[in-house]
């Protein structure tokens, strides 16, 4: 298993927690120099806190544990693909990568006109993408059924 699967697979663990909780099961992870800085996983609701994002956690950890408001020697591991909202904090944290599983049609920053982020930040899709959308999938449909839908 190379770097990169490695730390999705730690991304994927963090979605299962967030599953686990009733939240949205995104995972994401943060590494620097190839070490683990952080992880998180969404907490919108545990947190009441529609900002609460994987990413948004995981990046406020990581600027904490590296003292710094940049982190361009980092990369960024994440179940699913940002939103805007995420995009727009991982470009202002001017991350070395973007490394995310499955796509977003609904929500996904790629629906968004224009530069989010950093230009020197490099995008790569797909690891584990089969593993994440189902995971995904599974949670949603539980939920409508629980719901009654």
């Amino acid at each position: 298993m190379d770097k990169h699967e490695y730390f999705m697979r730690l991304a994927l663990q963090e979605a299962k927690i967030a599953a686990e909780a009733g939240e949205i099961p995104v995972g994401a992870v943060l590494t620097c120099n190839d070490k683990l800085i952080a992880k998180a996983h969404n907490q919108t609701e545990q947190l009441n806190d529609a900002t609460a994002h994987a990413e948004m956690m995981v990046l406020t950890s990581g600027m904490s544990a590296l003292s710094s408001k940049y982190l361009p020697d980092c990369n960024l591991y994440v179940t699913l693909e940002p939103c805007i909202m995420c995009a727009g904090a991982i470009g202002l944290s001017q991350i070395k990568s973007l490394h995310f599983a499955a796509s977003d049609e609904k929500r996904g920053y790629h629906l968004y006109e224009g530069k989010i982020l950093h230009p020197k930040t490099k995008v790569f899709t797909g690891l584990y993408e089969s593993e994440s959308a189902e995971m995904l999938k599974a949670f949603f449909k539980a939920r409508r059924k629980h719901q009654g839908k």
